[in-house]
């Protein structure tokens, strides 16, 4: 996997995690049990019984080096590798009152983002023989969306918009608003640079040729059933040929995923894979007579 998660677009949150944990006072149980000067040597397995897609190996690397920069992280798998029950991921050495400090604020994002990756990865292998792309949401939890959404990268999906501020999508309370789907359009298109994309949601056949008479360069199918879905995209082919793109969203579940990507929709994007994504069973785990 060719995208990377650095340090600095995530240190905001591992601060915020650390501190959440600590509050100014420490591992206070650690403290006065570990003689301070222990060293241990330990590892993180995973053991999730089925395929598992590993994510967030890096910020915990992230967290060990803000915790304590002395300790040492030997990895043995990377983001975005698949794993099998037991796999051991990386070898942890150093203090272990660092360590023990680390565990769960470490294992807390591994599981998290690793759940995020694996229901993405069951999404991106039911859609790829029909060339669909997978797409996020902004449907993530508050201050996170960073490492959801690279999450979703490791698991072999795409980022839709990051933000309200990268992209253009005018949906229904939009509409709503400019009183109408060809007006909404019109007047985004005579205020925007000429280099942005305009998408469009639309529930209906009415709005539908109302976003290809004025040429929207990406239609959202929202909530609509597999039928109208294929019936949309063939009205869109006809008359716009691959010049826009078809979106499909909505209520869409690993259950009727492959209905909807027969139906030739471009893409689609689920708001599950984010805000619903069980975690991934993860442990640290210390080697004895170290």
């Amino acid at each position: 996997m060719e995208n990377k998660i650095l340090k600095n677009e995530v240190i905001d949150i591992i601060r915020g995690a650390i501190s959440e944990d600590m509050d100014g006072f420490g591992d206070i149980t650690s403290k006065y049990l570990i003689p301070p000067n222990r060293n241990s040597f330990s590892y993180i397995i995973c053991k999730e019984e089925g395929d598992a897609i590993l994510s967030g190996l890096d910020v915990a690397g992230f967290v060990l080096e803000e915790i304590d920069s002395s300790i040492k992280i030997g990895r043995l798998k990377n983001d975005g590798d698949k794993l099998e029950y037991m796999d051991r991921v990386c070898n942890i050495s150093g203090s272990t009152l660092s360590i023990l400090k680390a565990e769960r604020i470490c294992l807390n994002f591994i599981q998290h983002m690793s759940g995020i990756a694996t229901l993405t990865g069951k999404f991106a292998k039911i859609a790829e023989p029909y060339k669909v792309k997978i797409l996020d949401t902004r449907k993530t939890k508050p201050l996170l969306r960073k490492i959801e959404k690279y999450a979703v990268l490791c698991g072999g999906g795409h980022n839709h918009r990051f933000g309200l501020f990268d992209g253009i999508i005018i949906k229904d309370n939009h509409i709503a608003a400019a009183c109408g789907v060809s007006k909404a359009i019109e007047s985004i298109r005579s205020s925007i640079p000429y280099d942005l994309k305009i998408e469009v949601e639309i529930k209906d056949f009415n709005q539908l040729d109302e976003a290809i008479t004025s040429k929207a360069d990406i239609i959202m199918l929202d909530n609509m059933s597999a039928d109208q879905m294929t019936r949309a995209v063939k009205i869109i082919r006809e008359k716009r040929g691959s010049s826009c793109l078809v979106e499909a969203s909505g209520n869409i579940n690993l259950r009727n995923l492959e209905e909807i990507c027969k139906t030739g929709v471009d893409m689609i994007s689920v708001g599950l894979i984010t805000h619903s994504a069980p975690a991934v069973d993860f442990s640290l785990e210390f080697e004895e007579n170290f």
